[in-house]
């Protein structure tokens, strides 16, 4: 801090900036250089930015004799929902989509018009349309704040500032307005306006300092990034007081990036699970959104939920949720709960039907349920009809209250402060009563939702060294170190934002800095000067590419010198594991061998998968890995050709034979077929409550006995024959696996001959079921060891339109359109249908004894075909080993 403004701070004067955060800096460097002159107690400096000093100056002509005369202050919730509302009633707002973005544009085009005095001069500039909604806009706006005595932060300078010469207001004897890049017009007269009522104001700024300036090139911005926090963090271990800053133009686009990269740098092991961390020792000044943080997001969850309809996977977060009553109880138990829920839930959801579906599963999670019944209750009492946002703010918070929000574990401190913030907004949102009618839950929970998403949060952090700041909150700071990056020819100067409610050329003509090129072009000209002037050493960098774009370094810094700059390299985690362990690479693709004559679940589909790939049967077949299911609408093709196996399996149990079929009376099959189609629906519905419902349970009902009909008439064209058994359970033994398998149906010719046959509503070509690795196993395994007479398999393909057999037979006269193997296009694979099913036989055994023995190889059968839908992929990294394999062929 420069020694004439310390003096003048001991002295009494008050010192205002234009920043929050150039105000805490100057705070603690006083602070500091009082404490290093060895007191041990001094007066509080009196540093603040502009906006503190206007609302000070407000605060005490509340208490004055002209307090009767001064409009109420809105907040800035408070104003945005008034402007708000007056678009969305005005003659130009009904053409709007985005009404809240609008008001948002509108409100800050206001503050400008105020800031830079441009409404004398607005008339005198060509208005285009977007200017005059906004004047009339703005009318009524000004018209309503008249009308309830109210005023706002953007003319809060102008109404103070003729209430400054009251006795009742405090005034310092001088003021000094420190780090000012560009005094405003309405700043200047509300400094002119302290002037007149004795006030000695004067401007004043960091001094000059001199040092190392240099300029470094980087290959790309994540470089550029992880050079900067190497960078700081070498200054910091040199000198652990050092003043560090990072200044990022595009702070809010590399925000994240950033905050990984230093947090890596800083603590290598700041990810691991279950670690307390210490303060990292830097602070990046841009929050993110309120709504952004995990506590917050899941009261927004809980909200929606009581609601109308939620999406199941946002309501698969909040079951999931650790800030609910009984989530550490039940967190095991919520997750299997979840898993299950999947395989019956819709993609969206009523809280009713999350509740009915939660007490079918009987989960074991009884905290859960109770509370969303009461949640449930407390929605039928409170959460209907039109309420004011007072009333709605009550009852968002005792509905959150119901769920046991913000849960039963304590609170680290960043979520701590969040839950603060949150009350914080909820009592915004309370007070909007003023600008705000009656309004429905979901309008409330919309409106609370914008709040929480437009609220900036930063958690409080101890005083830390290194400060990661935007361009413009540096101004008039001081630092021992600065690094400023992104200065490419593209991002510096920055482009202009000129606002669009506002004449262009009236904001070029009034000197807007965002208003033109030539303003932003000044403005980081000035920026840049003070960057070099403001640290001992100063390091300005710029990426070379980024994508496959090229970039130069700006303009404004090409006449700092490039220099090559030596940083130490940090090791990561991964780094430092692998340095203090030897490493022994070996690859393991054997699993344990299972036990003599071992059973397990899965049925065929172990046959089926270990063909595929060994590591997905193992994965899925033994280790139990297997992906969540994604809820969907209606039917989905697994559920609709179950349904059609139901349907016929039924008929055919009565039925039995052909002839039977044959005679029975046209109403008598409409009436079975409709008898099973109605079991089938009804059985799908106990399984799944809520799909199918009303209409369309008659329609599906309709469509499958259409589509059994249409499948028995194609029966009709075969010989004689009897169906031996449906849906039938056998348990087959092959290479030392023993499996449960179910047989769609078995069908004996007259003659004696047997056919296993599989219904499949999709495609299916009877090539799936031949060579080593079949795709489709499951009709050669039951010949093998099931059905050792069988004398064919055939896919029964039942689609409307398209009704058919694929089938491979040893005689030709067994099915319609079907030849017998030895003149089928497949022959050339094996002879004869003895040949075929010893090739089963001796194919199938392999694959199952070498599932017993453990084999468990990545190896897709067709890749990545194979891998497209396989849910394991994540376990067995299939994609990365195969990146690997192709960078070392071309090594």
């Amino acid at each position: 801090m420069r020694k004439d403004l310390a003096q003048r701070i001991e002295a009494g004067c008050a010192v205002v900036t234009p920043n929050r955060r150039l105000a805490a800096h100057l705070k603690h460097e006083y602070d500091a250089r009082q404490a290093g002159t060895g007191a041990s107690a001094w007066p509080t400096a009196d540093v603040l930015p502009f906006s503190a000093l206007v609302e000070r100056v407000y605060g005490d002509a509340l208490y004055s004799s002209q307090a009767a005369g001064l409009p109420i202050l809105l907040t800035p919730v408070q104003e945005l929902a008034l402007w708000e509302n007056i678009i969305r009633e005005s003659e130009a707002g009904k053409s709007l989509l985005a009404i809240p973005e609008a008001a948002a544009l509108a409100r800050e085009a206001w503050r400008l018009a105020h800031a830079w005095d441009l409404l004398p001069r607005l008339g005198k500039f060509p208005l285009n349309e977007d200017v005059k909604a906004f004047q009339q806009w703005a009318q009524r706006y000004e018209t309503i704040a008249r009308r309830e005595r109210q005023t706002d932060s953007a003319r809060l300078a102008d109404v103070t500032a003729s209430r400054v010469p009251l006795p009742e207001v405090r005034k310092p004897k001088s003021l000094v307005h420190y780090g000012f890049d560009l005094v405003m017009p309405q700043q200047a007269a509300f400094f002119r306006a302290l002037a007149a009522a004795g006030c000695d104001v004067a401007g004043a700024g960091p001094a000059p300092r001199g040092g190392e300036r240099l300029r470094v090139a980087c290959v790309d911005s994540t470089e550029e990034i992880r050079r900067a926090a190497a960078w700081a963090r070498s200054r910091l271990e040199a000198n652990g007081a050092a003043r560090i800053g990072v200044v990022v133009p595009e702070l809010a686009k590399h925000r994240k990036a950033i905050q990984r990269v230093l947090s890596a740098v800083m603590e290598p092991d700041y990810a691991l699970p279950g670690r307390r961390h210490p303060a990292l020792p830097f602070n990046i000044s841009l929050g993110e959104t309120l709504s952004s943080y995990p506590l917050v997001n899941a009261a927004f969850l809980a909200l929606e939920l009581a609601g109308r309809e939620i999406e199941f996977e946002r309501a698969s977060r909040l079951i999931r949720s650790p800030f609910l009553a009984g989530a550490d109880v039940e967190l095991t138990r919520r997750a299997r709960l979840d898993a299950s829920l999947r395989e019956r839930a819709e993609p969206a959801v009523t809280l009713d039907r999350l509740i009915a579906l939660i007490t079918r599963e009987d989960a074991g999670c009884p905290v859960l349920a109770q509370r969303l019944e009461a949640l449930a209750e407390f929605r039928k009492a409170r959460l209907f009809g039109g309420q004011p946002p007072s009333a709605w703010a009550r009852a968002i918070s005792e509905a959150l209250t119901v769920v046991g929000f913000p849960g039963e574990r304590g609170l680290d401190s960043t979520e701590f402060q969040v839950l603060a913030k949150w009350h914080e907004v909820v009592a915004d949102f309370a007070a909007l009563d003023r600008v705000l009618p009656r309004t429905g839950y979901a309008d409330a929970v919309s409106r609370l939702r914008r709040m929480a998403a437009d609220a900036l949060f930063q958690p409080e952090t101890p005083a830390v060294p290194i400060q990661v700041l935007g361009e413009l909150e540096a101004t008039g700071m001081e630092f021992d170190h600065l690094w400023v990056m992104g200065l490419s020819d593209e991002t510096w100067p920055r482009a202009p934002r000129p606002n669009p409610f506002l004449p262009a050329e009236l904001q070029r003509a009034a000197g807007v800095p965002q208003g033109s090129a030539a303003g932003m072009l000044e403005l980081a000209r000035r920026l840049t000067g003070e960057w070099l002037a403001c640290a001992g050493e100063v390091v300005l960098s710029h990426p070379l590419r980024e994508d496959d774009r090229e970039f130069k370094p700006s303009p404004l810094i090409i006449a700092v010198p490039e220099q090559p700059l030596a940083l130490p390299q940090y090791a990561s985690y991964r780094g430092a594991m692998h340095d203090l362990r030897r490493i022994d690479h070996s690859e393991d693709a054997k699993a344990p061998p299972l036990g003599a004559a071992a059973a397990v679940g899965g049925g065929t589909a172990v046959i089926r998968d270990q063909a595929a790939c060994p590591f997905r049967a193992f994965a899925r077949h033994r280790v139990g890995a297997e992906g969540l299911e994604t809820p969907h609408a209606g039917l989905d093709a697994m559920e609709r050709g179950t349904l059609v196996h139901r349907v016929l399996a039924q008929a055919w149990a009565q039925l039995k034979t052909t002839s039977a079929l044959d005679v029975m009376a046209d109403a008598d099959l409409d009436a079975l077929l409709a008898r099973a189609a109605e079991e089938a629906v009804a059985r799908i519905r106990r399984e799944r409550p809520t799909v199918l419902s009303g209409r369309f349970a008659g329609i599906e009902r309709r469509r499958l006995a259409r589509l059994a009909r249409e499948w028995l008439e194609q029966e009709k064209k075969r010989n004689g024959f009897t169906v031996l058994a449906t849906e039938d359970k056998r348990r087959i033994e092959i290479g030392g696996l023993t499996l449960n398998a179910r047989l769609d149906r078995i069908d004996q010719a007259d003659d004696g001959r047997r056919i296993v046959i599989d219904y499949k509503t999709g495609k299916a070509s009877p090539g799936a079921m031949l060579g080593d690795r079949p795709d489709e196993p499951q009709l050669p395994l039951y010949v093998v060891g099931a059905e050792p007479d069988a004398v064919a398999v055939a896919f029964a393909l039942v689609k409307a339109g398209e009704m058919s057999y694929a089938a491979l037979a040893r005689d030709g006269d067994l099915l319609p359109d079907t030849k017998a193997f030895s003149e089928s296009r497949y022959r050339d694979r094996q002879g004869s249908w003895q040949e075929v099913v010893s090739a089963w036989r001796a194919d199938l055994a392999r694959i199952a004894a070498g599932f017993v023995a453990g084999e468990a190889t990545v190896d897709p059968k067709r890749y990545p075909n194979t891998c497209r839908n396989c849910d394991v992929q994540p376990f067995c990294r299939i994609y990365e080993r195969i990146e690997n394999a192709l960078e070392d062929d071309a090594e």
